[in-house]
């Protein structure tokens, strides 16, 4: 007859088994629950010149939207009723060959608001399976570019037919309820597409507000808008990390540092507020994800309304 058991032999059995139930639960409620958890966050930025009233800029990223997503589709049409007076969109919209319709249709009413766009990598190439633990490892340069490419096309059509501006390696101007703001963006870094010889130089000194335009925050980016004179940058790209510890991202998917995965923060890091060649930068962790790695953890899906203000400081949550 067999001997039973050491006691040791059980307890770390019992250990196993937590553990093993606890990361089900976790994969559980990382697949199921958070990743459809959306959020709106809300920042203030004081950009604007004195005598300027406030401005609410709505900056949306990363919908990587499938036609099925019903519930996202939905809750993307509610922020219209936030009633921006600019949106920033900063690309990987798409996430199926037949997602431009969707995409339209659920930032609805937001395209009859003035609005920019840059597009990321999920906008070019369609999405494949790859092995998550790769997402964790530092980046060896490789690129999902052999995969049917997106209708992108389709996509910019459907956002300049509603008057909003595409920023693809270019600069440009809007004036908004009496502000100006002079634009800058760039393709995506993240597959080296960005063309920061053709957006160089100091930004537009004539403009109320200077704001450079990313869907990658690479740091190449980030420099180069800094030092010509943007004083708010904004990108996605991140997923603010995606799958995090409490309050902590692992991982950028860029040479980001993750501090500053998601969020406001300043460009470079902790340079105080009007120092030359600074910038705020918001990161956005975006509102969806790889349809193969569809999984949330410690970081809810969001979108950001940034109100500019006049003044200094600034408050974000």
């Amino acid at each position: 007859m067999a001997s039973p058991p050491h006691p040791a032999l059980r307890t770390a059995a019992r250990v196993a088994a937590l553990a093993a139930l606890s990361g089900s639960t976790a994969l559980a409620y990382a697949a199921v629950v958070e990743v459809r958890w959306f959020a709106l966050r809300r920042a203030t930025l004081p950009v604007l010149p004195p005598g300027h009233g406030p401005l609410r800029v709505l900056h949306v990223s990363d919908l990587h939207l499938s036609p099925s997503q019903g519930r996202k589709r939905a809750w993307v049409k509610t922020l219209a009723e936030l009633e921006p007076d600019l949106v920033v969109n900063t690309g990987d919209n798409l996430a199926h060959p037949d997602s431009v319709p969707a995409v339209l249709d659920a930032l609805g009413d937001l395209l009859d608001v003035p609005g920019v766009f840059v597009f990321g990598s999920n906008d070019y190439f369609a999405p494949s399976a790859r092995n998550p633990v790769r997402y964790l490892l530092p980046d060896r340069g490789q690129r999902n570019t052999h995969t049917p490419k997106l209708p992108y096309g389709d996509l910019r059509d459907g956002f300049e037919q509603r008057g909003w501006v595409d920023l693809t390696n270019r600069r440009d101007r809007l004036t908004v309820k009496g502000t100006t703001f002079a634009f800058a963006g760039v393709d995506d870094p993240h597959l080296e597409y960005d063309d920061l010889v053709s957006v160089a130089g100091p930004a537009d000194p004539t403009a109320d507000v200077r704001m450079g335009v990313t869907h990658a925050p690479y740091l190449r980016v980030l420099d180069q808008y800094a030092a010509d004179g943007y004083e708010t940058v904004l990108a996605g790209h991140t997923h603010g990390g995606q799958v995090c510890l409490p309050g902590r991202a692992l991982v950028t998917n860029c040479d980001l540092d993750a501090g500053r995965a998601k969020g406001l923060h300043r460009h470079p890091a902790h340079a105080p507020e009007g120092t030359p060649g600074a910038s705020w930068l918001h990161v956005s962790a975006g509102l969806g994800t790889s349809p193969y790695a569809p999984v949330r953890f410690c970081c809810r899906p969001e979108a950001t309304l940034l109100t500019l203000t006049a003044g200094p400081g600034f408050v974000g949550a």
